[in-house]
């Protein structure tokens, strides 16, 4: 006799696992606007690239001669697959049993694609949907104890969730709603996105917040939608569609090596390293008061087409995103003058320690375009302690690796105008003829420091204005660089010239391995 009867059940039984959690949840799922998981798993990777884990792993039930019945998938599916030929480990929570609930989860099988990841050295990406966490409030009637976090054993999950953050790609869409460890999971991430009109992510849902907070009642997109969520930076980018979620994937994804122990690759040389976009030398207005965009001015710098922005609703002072300079893969870092004058808020801050870090942990040199008129001040920003991020944001400039050019597009002024590049090593910099600095900006600086000179004049805003005349001329930018002082004044438009340059040294400076510092989520 062969082995056909065992052949036979492993197909029953995986046939009973793609049913999922049956047809009438299956269809509830696709009425709420969402895929399955296994649909999410087949529209994000390669065609039939995926090669299943643990499919028949779940609660099964046996009639009196032991013969199976039925069998209730694990609600967590994963395995290894390819994006753009580059394999991957893929890990997804399936809403239609238990809608995602610990209740229904075999830890073992949430945790081994991180240990895949990890060891394998291979991206992950975790698509998340419930609370993965560790049980409902019924939990306790269901197992007959209270569970304890952190136990030994359960807590394996937590540390390979921030360990792999050092190590691979780390991947997070929440398509659906996501609550308790699965926020955690989702924060634990590299870059993360939520759908707009189908997923919110809280640590705890409205049930629980409403139950305790004695307020009126929130919906799950009042405490948790992606409009919140994005500005509070908790998440990096809302999308319209889930196919939108998953070419944003992939799309991250290409800008990075599989893990630290390779480098970024260099993609296609498809634009002239030697362009030169007219616009940039009127790009910044004679009249500092005026402002003006500085995405134009990244998409005339990096290849064309190249810039892949993150985190754009959140410190938003900063611009901060992946491109191409002639092919190679490099972290962009620029002000937006359209939120406090490019100040670095409290938000900006963690924003910047956030992207650096990923920047120096995938060994991507880095790309600055700076208009700092200093940190932000007044009443809020005390109160955000505004210095004390800025000075965590200037320890991870200054504690960067990668090889770093900075051009200087208008301001440069204070504590945080000086954290234009790092200290301590060699780096590219240089002034375009629109930048101005100094320790203060002249614009309620002359009051404070001639104070006197300006009550003891019979017209005080005549004197002010004489001041300011008098201290422009002196702080010219050609007078800066008489002491070297600054290096070089440039035609902004050879800016893409010189970035690219930049970009073709630093290619032969990156170092696969681990980072000194650690990244954190």
């Amino acid at each position: 006799m062969g082995w056909e009867p065992e052949l036979e059940e492993l197909r029953e039984r995986e046939r009973l696992a793609r049913e999922m959690g049956g047809p009438e949840r299956v269809k509830r799922q696709h009425d709420a606007g969402k895929l399955t998981v296994r649909e999410r798993i087949a529209a994000l990777v390669d065609r039939a690239s995926f090669h299943e884990v643990g499919a028949i792993a779940g609660r099964a039930g046996y009639d009196a001669h032991g013969n199976l019945i039925e069998l209730v998938p694990a609600n967590n599916i994963f395995g290894r697959a390819t994006i753009d030929g580059r394999p991957v480990v893929v890990s997804g929570d399936d809403f239609t049993v238990r809608g995602g609930s610990a209740d229904a989860t075999i830890r073992e099988k949430a945790l081994m694609p991180e240990q895949m990841a990890h060891d394998l050295r291979l991206p992950i990406v975790r698509i998340i949907e419930g609370s993965g966490g560790g049980g409902s409030v019924k939990t306790i009637e269901t197992t007959g104890r209270a569970n304890l976090p952190g136990r030994v054993g359960s807590s394996l999950p937590y540390y390979y969730t921030t360990t792999n953050m050092g190590l691979v790609p780390v991947v997070a869409l929440g398509l659906g709603s996501v609550a308790g460890l699965g926020a955690a999971r989702m924060a634990a991430s590299h870059y993360s996105v939520m759908t707009k009109e189908t997923s919110a992510l809280f640590v705890a849902g409205p049930p629980v917040v409403n139950a305790l907070a004695g307020q009126q009642p929130l919906d799950r997109f009042q405490l948790g939608g992606w409009e919140i969520q994005t500005r509070c930076g908790a998440v990096d980018h809302a999308a319209d569609s889930e196919a939108e979620a998953f070419a944003a994937t992939r799309r991250f994804l290409s800008y990075l090596p599989s893990s630290v122990y390779e480098l970024p690759a260099r993609g296609p040389r498809s634009d002239d390293p030697e362009r030169r976009d007219d616009f940039l030398f009127d790009a910044i207005p004679r009249d500092r008061r005026k402002v003006y965009k500085m995405r134009p001015i990244i998409e005339a710098v990096v290849d064309k087409g190249s810039f892949f922005e993150m985190g754009r609703m959140f410190g938003r002072p900063i611009i901060t995103g992946l491109a191409r300079l002639d092919g190679l893969p490099v972290a962009v870092m620029a002000s937006d003058p359209f939120f406090y004058a490019g100040a670095w808020t409290a938000d900006a801050c963690d924003k910047i320690i956030r992207f650096v870090d990923l920047a120096d942990t995938f060994h991507l040199p880095i790309l600055y375009l700076c208009d700092c008129p200093g940190f932000h001040i007044g009443l809020d920003a005390e109160k955000s302690a505004t210095i004390r991020k800025g000075v965590r944001a200037m320890a991870a400039v200054n504690q960067s690796s990668v090889p770093w050019c900075t051009f200087l597009v208008r301001n440069v002024f204070g504590v945080a105008g000086a954290v234009n590049q790092p200290s301590g090593r060699f780096s590219l910099r240089y002034a375009w003829l629109s930048a101005r600095w100094g320790s203060l900006p002249l614009e309620g600086g002359i009051e404070a420091a001639y104070r006197a000179e300006i009550d003891a004049a019979p017209d005080p805003k005549a004197k002010i204005a004489e001041i300011e005349e008098r201290l422009n001329r002196l702080r010219s930018p050609f007078r800066t660089a008489e002491p070297f002082w600054v290096e070089e004044i440039i035609d902004p438009r050879d800016t893409r010239r010189l970035a690219v340059e930049f970009a073709n040294l630093a290619e032969k400076l990156r170092e696969p391995g681990e980072r000194r510092y650690c990244l954190r989520p």
